[in-house]
């Protein structure tokens, strides 16, 4: 789930804590709002059940921002994530994903990109504590 879902789901919802408090013959009920006939734990369910793609840690954040790197362009983000998939699928955990001559180390047990290196910084550079190399 995203912080930004969170959130919004986080100000749907009043939360009571301590002892309710008796003022006569009033009872307190639990009413958790209910989207589309929906309760809240089958919708956090459903957020769960759905796939995600890969998040940034702020470092990575910072490097995109730093570095000009524009994932919003083509369809960076679509090969990025499918990058992180297919080392998935063969079982790494750190990875090394190139797309459009940008590299993106991605922790793949984590789904999370950790930092970002565009092409002009590539040359000289040497990528450690990787078990793949995945190009998209």
């Amino acid at each position: 789930m995203l912080i930004s879902e969170y959130l919004a789901l986080r100000n749907q919802i009043s939360v009571t804590t301590g002892n309710p408090i008796s003022t006569g013959n009033v009872t307190q009920t639990n009413n958790l709002p209910e989207e589309n006939g929906e309760s809240f734990a089958a919708a956090l369910q459903k957020k769960i059940d759905e796939k995600q793609g890969v998040e940034f840690t702020k470092h990575a954040m910072q490097r995109l921002s730093e570095r000009s790197i524009d994932i919003t362009e083509g369809n960076t983000l679509e090969r990025l994530n499918k990058g992180v998939e297919i080392a998935a699928d063969k079982g790494s955990s750190e990875t090394l994903v190139l797309v459009d001559m940008n590299a993106f180390i991605v922790s793949v047990k984590n789904n999370k990109v950790i930092t970002t290196i565009p092409q002009e910084e590539l040359q000289g550079n040497i990528f450690t504590n990787i078990d793949s190399t995945v190009i998209v």
